[in-house]
Order: C-alpha cells, then sequence, then structure tokens
C-alpha cells in the first residue's frame, strides 16, 4: 500500500465531497475518490471534519481487494491483456460508484480491521467494496480540511452573501461565471477575500448565530445587515480626594481638613519670601512701625537711662528694635492653626512698595569689651553732652502718619 501524499491530495481538488451516515452512531463521513484508467490507480479520503483517513491502492492492490471483496462473483486469472481489460472495466465500476448520483443506493458500514484505522464497507447488489484506510497525521489532516473545505465554503458563502439574485435562481452557465470571477479574484489575495468576505456584517451575524443555534446557546445574537461601529473610549481615571474628614475637637463634629503638603507648601513658599528681602528693609519697616506705635516717648538728653546705656552699633539696634515688644499695643489673638504663619512674618509697612530701599550704612567698630574702656567712653560722652559739642541721637526712622510719608 503506499502512502496518502501531497500529489494524491492535488489529484482530488477536482472531485466532489460525498457523504455517508453511519447508522449505529449517527455519525456523518465525507469523502473523496480519484481513479486513473492509465495506470490503474486509485485513491481515497475521509473525515469526520475533525480527522482525516486516506488509502492508496495501485493496479495489483485494486484487483487483489476487489476479489476478497466478491468471491461469490467469477473473476478467474487471465492473461497480461485480458487482465489488464478486467481492471479497467472494474475500477470503472467503482468509479460510478463514487458518485452523486450513485452513492445514496450503496450501503455504508464501518468493519474492524487489524491492519486499517478506519475500515468501512460499500455494498450494493451486483458488488462490495472496503476501505482500509491510515490516518495521515494532524498537519496534513489540516492541510486537506482547510484547501478541500473550510476555503471553498468561505468563498460559496461570499458569494451567496455578495449577489443580488439568489445563488439557487441562477442558471449553470451564469453561476459557473461567477464562481469563476470570485475564484480567480481570491486566489490572487486570499487575505484581501477572506478580510472581505468575513467581514460583512450580514455574513458574520449570519455565522454567529448559525454556531450559537448548533451548540444550543440560549440567548442567540441577533442578525445585523448594517455596521454598528462604536469607537471605544478610554476610561477616564477617578480624581482622589485630598482633603481628609477628621472629628472636630471644640464641637465634635466631623470637619474637613485641609492635607499637610497644602500647608507645608505655603509656608515653604513665604519662607523663600523672606530670604528674598534684604536685612535693611526689614529695619526699616520694624523701625517704622515702633516709631508709629510709640511716637512722643522719644529719649531726651537728661534721661538717666539713656545716659548709663552703653552705645551699640546700628546692627544691633535693628536686633534690639526687633526682638523688643510692644508695650503699646497688645497682639490680637490668632487662631491656632495659623500661628505658625504669623510668627515667621514681619510687619510690614502699607508703603514699603512704593519708598525706596535705602543704602546701605557702614557698620560701627564693635564696643570694647574690657570695662576701663567703656568707663573712658561713657566720661566723654557725659562730658560732651554737658559741653552742648554735640547731641546724640539714635537711628532716624520714617514716620508713617495716615498712609502718607514725610
Amino acid at each position: 500500500m503506499e502512502y496518502f501524499t501531497e500529489e494524491h491530495s492535488k489529484l482530488l481538488l477536482s472531485k466532489e465531497w460525498l457523504v455517508k451516515v453511519d447508522a449505529q452512531t449517527s455519525k456523518p463521513y465525507l469523502f473523496k475518490f480519484y481513479s486513473s484508467s492509465v495506470d490503474l490507480t486509485c485513491c481515497f479520503v475521509i473525515t469526520d471534519t475533525k480527522t482525516t483517513w486516506a488509502e492508496v491502492l495501485n493496479s495489483k492492490q485494486f484487483a487483489r481487494r476487489w476479489r476478497e471483496c466478491n468471491e461469490n462473483i467469477s473473476s478467474p486469472f487471465l492473461d497480461d491483456d485480458a487482465e489488464e481489460a478486467w481492471r479497467t472495466r472494474h475500477l470503472e465500476i467503482l468509479s460510478r460508484a463514487h458518485t452523486l448520483g450513485t452513492v445514496s443506493d450503496l450501503s455504508f458500514e464501518l468493519v474492524e480491521s487489524k491492519t486499517a484505522d478506519l475500515a468501512f464497507e460499500l455494498g450494493c447488489d451486483t458488488f462490495k467494496w472496503r476501505w482500509d484506510a491510515i490516518f495521515v497525521g494532524h498537519k496534513t489532516s489540516a492541510d486537506i480540511l482547510s484547501q478541500h473545505l473550510i476555503m471553498p465554503l468561505i468563498s460559496v458563502n461570499h458569494l451567496a452573501f455578495s449577489t443580488p439574485n439568489a445563488v439557487g435562481d441562477l442558471g449553470e452557465d451564469d453561476l459557473e461565471k461567477a464562481i469563476d470571477k470570485i475564484g480567480r479574484t481570491a486566489r490572487r489575495t486570499v487575505d484581501t477575500h477572506i478580510k472581505n468576505a468575513l467581514s460583512k456584517p450580514r455574513l458574520a451575524t449570519t455565522l454567529r448565530r448559525m454556531t450559537a443555534v448548533f451548540n444550543f446557546i440560549s440567548d442567540l445574537p441577533k442578525i445585523t445587515i448594517a455596521n454598528e461601529a462604536t469607537p471605544p473610549q478610554p476610561r477616564e481615571p477617578t480624581p482622589k480626594l485630598s482633603a481628609q474628614i477628621e472629628p472636630s475637637r471644640s464641637t465634635g463634629g466631623y470637619v474637613t481638613s485641609v492635607s499637610t503638603a497644602d500647608t507645608t507648601g505655603d509656608l515653604k513658599s513665604e519662607a523663600k519670601s523672606l530670604r528674598r528681602q534684604s536685612p535693611i528693609t526689614a529695619d526699616v519697616d520694624i523701625g517704622s512701625a515702633t516709631e508709629s506705635e510709640s511716637e512722643g516717648h522719644r529719649p531726651t538728653l537728661g534721661n538717666r537711662e539713656f545716659r548709663d546705656r552703653p552705645p551699640t552699633a546700628t546692627g544691633q539696634h535693628s536686633v534690639t528694635a526687633a526682638a523688643s515688644p510692644v508695650p503699646s499695643k497688645a497682639p490680637s489673638p490668632t487662631p491656632s492653626g495659623a500661628q505658625s504663619r504669623t510668627a515667621t512674618r514681619l510687619p510690614l509697612s502699607s508703603d514699603t512698595d512704593s519708598s525706596p530701599i535705602r543704602p546701605a550704612k557702614k557698620k560701627l567698630r564693635p564696643s570694647p569689651t574690657s570695662d576701663e574702656d567703656s568707663e573712658e567712653e561713657r566720661k566723654k560722652l557725659a562730658a560732651q553732652i554737658r559741653s552742648g559739642a554735640a547731641s546724640i541721637r539714635g537711628t532716624r526712622q520714617p514716620l508713617r502718619r495716615a498712609g502718607r510719608r514725610f
């Protein structure tokens, strides 16, 4: 027995599919048959749409199989010419039996075989025949099903759904022309042909509904004619809430508090603005506020406390003015949440933006540290005050009256 090859598969491309059903299992089988009158060979392929089996017989094997299946019929061995004529005549009988008009009259029965993977017998009143098919393998089986069954069915369905007239109403000539036209187009660009055939809504939804019905799906999908294109829209992310609900200590209820990240950012921005401000501007602003609040209480020459106070540098005077509390005006109560901000913020004058920044003054020499030097300095200062030769005045500060500067 010869093996089934690709050449045998090509010989079967022009043959029609025949169908027989096993009466015991109710399982359908599709098969094709090819015979050659030149070398008196034949080949056969059968499938259940999942697995494929095949058998190839040469002239001697065919004659031996026929005599085994028909022992009751006289089949004598003849000379070479008579034997060849006998084989040709009986091969023609077998070929006519594997046609659409005759196969329905044949009986079909699966039988056991010691050498074949699938064996069955075909018979009628005049003769009997047995096929001992062998499994061709998974790859060859898939190729045969795709080339002989699946691709032709896709093209035929495309023709049935794209033709304006019903395929059943077309004549033989018109149907052949339509099939030839679609087949020539399909074999040039197979990918485009399959895409166009299965992308049509009517055909695609028809196959979908047929698949659902065939596999007992309860919720059957509908058949649509036009495309219902709905572009996919990305899902918008859900915004995250930065506020947290915390219980209030005063009222006992729940209040919404801003996250600490926002407060920290505000404090950092204020600290940067204070760093950019020059010390001279801060000194002028602090002094102007102190002078406006405590106007009329300047130190006089006869004041003992002023005479006993040691002289200090200009820079030290500004630091002292900023650190000393203002007795005339009590600080207003501020909320606990804003104390940290108020503590780092210096009082600014209302016309700071309009007034020019004073140039930096030269720093005085640091005061002597020893007791003897400080005593001499005080005596010199007292003598100058008595003689009126010099008058000691503090750093002159700008005045703020009614929002205007004089």
